[in-house]
């Protein structure tokens, strides 16, 4: 298994953020090819010291990293990140990495 995380910054407006995220983006992002779920953070994302400054985690599930570059390579995976550019202005931290439950 392996997951895609896209961590998104405060936004200087959070509920336009979450309009268009949940209104266009992830529509969007469910397109994409070999996605076998998809999950977000709801509320404030807290870190040991109190609220912490990332608004958001994404967190895409696929078979692979292979799967996962294939899907971002494909026309739906090329669509959703060009969208990042619309919304995500505070900045978006993307990782890609290999999973197991231990």
């Amino acid at each position: 298994m392996a997951k895609l995380y896209a961590i998104y910054q405060q936004p200087a407006d959070p509920s336009a953020f979450d309009r268009y995220y949940f209104g266009t983006h992830v529509p969007l992002a469910k397109k994409i090819p070999g996605l076998l779920g998809y999950e977000v953070t709801r509320g404030d994302v807290m870190g040991m010291g109190g609220k912490h400054a990332v608004y958001l985690v994404a967190t895409l599930e696929f078979a692979s990293t292979q799967a996962i570059a294939a899907a971002m390579a494909s026309p739906e995976g090329q669509a959703t990140a060009a969208d990042l550019a619309n919304f995500a202005s505070a900045g978006v931290d993307v990782m890609i990495a290999e999973t197991a439950h231990v």
